[in-house]
Order: structure tokens, then sequence, then C-alpha cells
């Protein structure tokens, strides 16, 4: 392929969720151990949010939802336990699901050293078999905003499905405040983002596009390196409150409260995210 031409590919705006690459990013041997370092580098809102956010979040939880000993909880993309392992520590019985080996390691070292009976279980919660039941299902950190509309509609599915009568889910989303402040952008640089994509040389392109009617926006990374090129697609749903409420709905649940973020914060007009608690309905 010529320059003229992969310039023409990069800068080609894609279908909405018409490519999904997430769990390449999170399995592969390089980005997996830079996303862990982000993990627990707990002064940055990186992967995860900052330690002390964590641990207020996870006291309002426990609050909130009455966690205690009898609470199962399951949380979907659990990264290396940093909300299951505070949980655990309240007494929940709690499972753990993750793209990510190499996360699903350190969870599990943290949970044998500190002798917490917590289940982890590694692969794509869009597919994976689950043949438990809970109380409280988590979903944090946006991850329910890269997803599409059909992957959405098939998680909550399952979500109800999962759950004990009178059980909850708590996911938080970005909002369409948030979203005013994107820009279409294309950006090129060796070795984009510190060498986050690779160990060796490369180059890297970022094309950023929005769909204002969709309320979309996808960072498409693409990234050259002398044997290869890779093209990573991370798209991000918006929500208003009535959009996030409608799908609950059509999904069987009823949004039961609404707050600004997991840990409890009171909404406003400019929160760039906010938190759903739903039940079935």
């Amino acid at each position: 392929m010529n320059l003229y031409h992969l310039l023409e590919e990069i800068t080609t705006r894609p279908e909405p969720f018409s490519c999904y690459t997430a769990e390449a990013l999170w399995t592969n041997e390089h980005t997996s151990r830079q996303m862990l370092a982000y993990h627990l580098n707990g002064d940055v809102d990186i992967s995860s949010r900052r330690t002390e956010f964590i641990d207020r979040s996870v006291d309002w939880i426990v609050d909130f939802f009455n966690v205690g000993a009898e609470t199962a909880i399951a949380d979907f993309g659990c990264g290396p336990g940093l909300y299951t392992s505070r949980l655990a520590r309240h007494g929940a019985q709690v499972t753990g699901i993750d793209f990510s080996e190499r996360s699903l390691d350190y969870a599990g070292e943290t949970a044998a050293r500190e002798g917490l009976a917590i289940d982890y279980v590694r692969g794509n919660y869009l597919s994976l078999a689950i043949d438990r039941r809970f109380d409280l299902i988590l979903m944090i950190m946006c991850d329910y905003c890269a997803l599409s509309p059909v992957q959405r509609r098939s998680l909550l599915h399952k979500f109800r499905e999962l759950l004990n009568p009178g059980g909850a889910v708590l996911l938080d989303v970005y909002s369409l405040a948030a979203i005013e402040s994107r820009e279409e952008t294309s950006v090129f640089a060796g070795n984009l983002l510190d060498g986050f994509w690779s160990p060796n040389p490369y180059f890297g392109f970022l094309t950023t596009f929005v769909y204002p009617a969709e309320k979309v926006v996808l960072d498409k990374y693409t990234i050259i390196e002398a044997e290869r090129t890779r093209v990573i697609y991370n798209w991000l749903q918006y929500f208003s409150q009535t959009s996030i409420a409608e799908e609950f709905t059509r999904a069987g649940f009823l949004v039961d409260a609404v707050f600004s973020d997991v840990a409890g914060t009171p909404i406003t007009s400019d929160s760039l995210e906010f938190a759903v608690v739903a039940r079935r309905a």
C-alpha cells in the first residue's frame, strides 16, 4: 500500500461501532502491561480511578446497597481487583470478570496474600457463560460506553438473567456534557503515547471522529511497525439520562437512582459522567 492509500484509509470515517478491537488491547502482552501500570497508579484516572475515589466509592456502595456477608457481587471488567478486593474485605461474596490475564493474575495474587475468597473469571463478558446469580452487578469506569447498541442490549439481557430478585446494576457512563468538548482531530507521532503501543519503534496516527447524531466518538489508532500495521478502535457512546433510562427499560429494568458518579455524588447539569442504579422491573 502506498502512502496516499494508507493515509486515505487512516482518515476514512467508519460506520459507528463497525469494528471492535477491545479484546486485543487488553490481551496484548505489551499493552496489557501498560494498562496494568495505569490501573495501579493511584494518582491518575486512567484505566482505574484514583485511590482516594475508589475508597470513597466502595464505602458508598457498601452503605447504599447494604453490602454484607450474604451479598453476592459481580464486577464486570474488574481489572486488577481494586473494587473486588475492597468489597471482599467487607465480607461480600465477590466474582471478578475481565479480559486481561495479566490484571487477573495481579488480582488473584492480592486475594491469596490477604486470604480473600474472590472468584476471578477470565474471558469476554459479552459471550462468557456464567452459572451463578448476584445481588449486585458493577460495571465501572464507563466500560458500558465502549459497547455497541447491539452489545449493550445483549449485556443488559445477561445482567437481568444473572440478578437475584431485587438485585441491582450499578454502572457509569459519559454524559452529553462531555461530548461537547470532543473535536475531530488528527495526530501523528513517532512512538505515539510514549511507546504505549509497542516495545519496538513505531509510528502512530490518532484520528478522532465525532458522530453528533449518534452521540458517539471514535479514537482510531493506526500503529505502523516495521513488520506490521495495526488499527485499534476506541468507541465511546455518550448518554443523556433519558437515553440510558430507555435502554434499561427496554431490557426489563427500572432506573432507581442517578448520581454524578459511583460514589453517590449528587448529579448536576454539567456532570461529565453519571452513574445509574437500575433494578429488575
